[in-house]
């Protein structure tokens, strides 16, 4: 372009037809200027063999956060919208690409940990910027200041698909071999957080292949793959559903009952784990779990619930205290639905219903804030004329006739409406009715109607991006994850100063001897299974550890008819078979 722009400001080569010529000189010649160009190898080489480098692992991490940075500008950048959308789809799908040509250059064991350190491996967007621009990079007092040898402000390529929903990438069956190999153990590393509560980060477990039959049999680093945190947390919360329903049969007004206190204690220390894994990646990661606003219903009602019921038995209040039970009832629909949220995290109506609570939400309080004006004009015209009314109706009498009418239920509204005025007042209801009742609830269904279309037609993209955040989520950085509840208070109180008495090294040993310690048994169980039961050793393995004892071969498929189809795979057949000879 530069000679081009030189051509055309020294010679100002013109034509005999007054046109300009674009050539290295004013001199008329029979050469194609641009017969050395590759046009043959460039139409044959495609945008991701110019992209794909086998010794650049960073690659996909880049063009997700380039699609995270164009889906940012076209919230505010209107006349570029399409613009902003279409380069972030690309980016996406040049990603996919890149992801699935390592994989297929790269096969076996070998390959799968490579795909690994693609996605969960930690960059930073700074990383080897120009000491100009290093120098011009944000505050580091916008990050929480924990020192993590090296790693502090990464980010993985996993994460950033995430926070994009980059949806197509994380269905795509490279990722997805990372995700599936992450959650079940087979893929370990030390994640990399936002902030931790208790943080250790005195050893950094690089990306790895586990073998179970090398590592120790109290590893304290099983408890943070997601497959067994899965099933963790589903022991816990039906431990903390068992509690509460304890204390709501035995539940007494006058006394605190020993099961509302295990109650109280449990769910505080559950709470707390919650709150630390909110923390941990983010509020916005944390909220594609399917689950995530029945957690926050129940932080709401059991808050309220615990403030009233200790402010309750300070005082002595029998009334208040009553009453702190009473909302604690309320925790009821929101408890039980989630052992089933917890159960099939991949069940298409539990993702559609939690898209749907989003949407429902938000429009209903848009709704609230623009129906508000209605409430305000029958409020003021019943005040103008309250000495004409025997019983002048209250704000909750007037919002619960508003409600009423907004879903259908009862017309008392429409008959006490002269009440605020005989020409204004009946007018303002037919308006409402027709605006709530009508309008916003054909509204209201049509959007979600449209919600759970679209999320069933990306059923499979859909279910796929929730596991990758569920493995995600898994896989925890913070100590206090390693401490069941209500342990885990008891940590915060006892580590939390340890670690600023300590040495980095000893307050290491400290938490890792606390962790084996109150998880031995279970770590124990985890070892002895994944010994026996997970990858197992060569077939040639002559050493008897690695056998399965009759208590680990036993199989029910014999109680089947059809268990000879599973009974087919089991066995290793001969090398004969392969060959080709009897």
């Amino acid at each position: 372009m530069d000679r081009y722009s030189d051509t055309l400001l020294d010679d100002e080569a013109v034509d005999e037809d007054s046109s300009l010529n674009i050539t290295e000189s004013a001199e008329h010649s029979g050469a194609d200027p641009h017969a050395n160009l590759p046009v043959y190898r460039t139409i044959h080489r495609p945008l991701v063999d110019q992209l794909y480098d086998p010794e650049d692992v960073s690659t996909v991490y880049c063009l997700l956060v380039n699609r995270a940075q164009f889906l940012r500008e076209q919230h505010y950048q209107g006349h570029l919208q399409t613009v902003s959308v279409t380069r972030a789809t690309l980016c996406e799908i040049l990603a996919s690409r890149v992801l699935r040509r390592f994989d297929e250059d790269n096969s076996g064991l070998a390959g799968l940990l490579l795909l690994a350190n693609i996605l969960v491996a930690g960059f930073e967007p700074f990383q080897n910027a120009p000491e100009m621009i290093a120098r011009t990079r944000p505050n580091a007092l916008q990050w929480p200041v924990q020192k993590r040898g090296g790693y502090e402000r990464k980010i993985t390529a996993l994460e950033v698909a995430i926070i994009s929903e980059s949806k197509t990438l994380l269905s795509s069956s490279a990722c997805q071999k990372v995700v599936d190999a992450v959650y079940r153990g087979q893929i370990i590393y030390t994640p990399l957080s936002f902030v931790d509560i208790i943080p250790d980060h005195y050893k950094h477990l690089p990306i790895s292949l586990y073998n179970p039959r090398k590592a120790p049999i109290l590893n304290h680093h099983r408890l943070i793959v997601p497959r067994l945190r899965n099933i963790i947390e589903i022991c816990q919360f039906a431990v903390l559903l068992l509690f509460y329903g304890l204390t709501m049969v035995y539940r007494d007004g006058t006394n605190v009952t020993s099961y509302e206190a295990i109650f109280c204690a449990y769910a505080s220390g559950w709470l707390l784990e919650e709150f630390a894994a909110i923390i941990e990646h983010g509020w916005y990661v944390h909220t594609q779990n399917v689950w995530s606003f029945l957690d926050i219903a129940f932080f709401g009602i059991y808050s309220t619930y615990f403030m009233l019921r200790t402010y309750a038995a300070v005082v002595q209040d029998t009334d208040l205290a009553t009453s702190a039970l009473d909302i604690l009832c309320v925790a009821a629909p929101v408890l039980l639905p989630r052992l089933a949220f917890n159960l099939m995290p991949d069940n298409m109506l539990f993702i559609s219903l939690r898209a749907m609570m989003r949407d429902f939400s938000v429009l209903t309080l848009l709704a609230t804030w623009c129906f508000a004006g209605f409430f305000l004009s029958m409020k003021w015209l019943i005040g103008t004329h309250s000495d004409h009314v025997i019983d002048v109706p209250g704000s909750a009498t007037i919002s619960k006739w508003m409600l009423w009418i907004w879903f259908g239920l009862d017309g008392t509204g429409f008959e006490h409406s002269v009440d605020f005025h005989v020409l204004l007042g009946p007018a303002l209801m037919i308006a409402f009715a027709f605006l709530g009742n009508t309008l916003f609830l054909t509204v209201l269904v049509s959007t979600l109607t449209n919600t759970f279309a679209k999320i069933v037609e990306n059923a499979t993209a859909e279910v796929h991006f929730r596991r990758a955040v569920l493995t995600f989520e898994g896989v925890k950085s913070d100590s206090i994850f390693a401490y069941r509840p209500p342990l885990n208070i008891l940590a915060l109180v006892i580590l939390l100063p340890l670690k600023f008495a300590l040495s980095a090294r000893w307050f290491h040993k400290v938490n890792v001897g606390a962790t084996r310690f109150f998880n031995a048994p279970m770590l124990l169980a985890i070892g002895l299974y994944e010994r026996h039961q997970l990858w197992q050793a060569p077939k040639n393995e002559t050493n008897r550890w690695y056998k399965r004892t009759s208590l680990f071969q036993w199989t029910f498929s014999g109680f089947s008819p059809h268990g000879d189809i599973q009974a087919v795979f089991d066995i290793e057949p001969p090398k004969n078979v392969f060959e080709g000879s009897s």
